[in-house]
């Protein structure tokens, strides 16, 4: 299974958040140190504040923060947010490709949905604060903009 490009920035972002102490960076910062497109970093964290956590204010002395919510947020549930509820193969097909002629009498497709569940609940009981005890926060802390 591979993740998201958001929910991967997603997870990056409460990580930097979570280890900036009193500065207060702003999206464009962390867009330059993660070196992703604005645009991207500003659908994400706006997502991020829109589930309470992170706040984000503009104009002098503003950035971004991590709310307690986010400090302990499960890396589980950040992630099945992010994903959303699909399965990890379509077997139903789409408006450009056909149904899997095997879908109405396929194991693959529980035995898939079975373990992407697997994979979530390993994630469940992990949150923010875990992720970015040392060695990472202290190398999270020294990612600067690339030139």
């Amino acid at each position: 299974m591979r993740l998201l490009r958001s929910t991967d920035l997603a997870l990056r972002v409460l990580m930097r958040l979570a280890v900036a102490g009193d500065s207060n960076p702003t999206t464009r910062d962390v867009s330059e140190a993660m070196d992703v497109p604005y645009t991207h970093a500003a659908k994400v964290v706006a997502e991020l504040q829109r589930r309470g956590l992170l706040t984000a204010r503009r104009g002098r002395g503003g950035g971004l923060a991590l709310t307690e919510e986010g400090r302990t947020a499960s890396v589980g549930a950040l992630v099945r947010a992010f994903e959303g509820e699909g399965d990890v193969v379509d077997c139903e097909g789409t408006a450009t490709s056909s149904p899997c002629p095997l879908s109405s009498a396929c194991r693959l497709r529980g035995a898939l949905r079975q373990a992407q569940e697997a994979f979530f609940a390993s994630l469940d009981p992990v949150t923010v604060a875990d992720i970015v005890t040392t060695p990472t926060g202290p190398l999270l802390l020294g990612i600067s903009p690339r030139p």
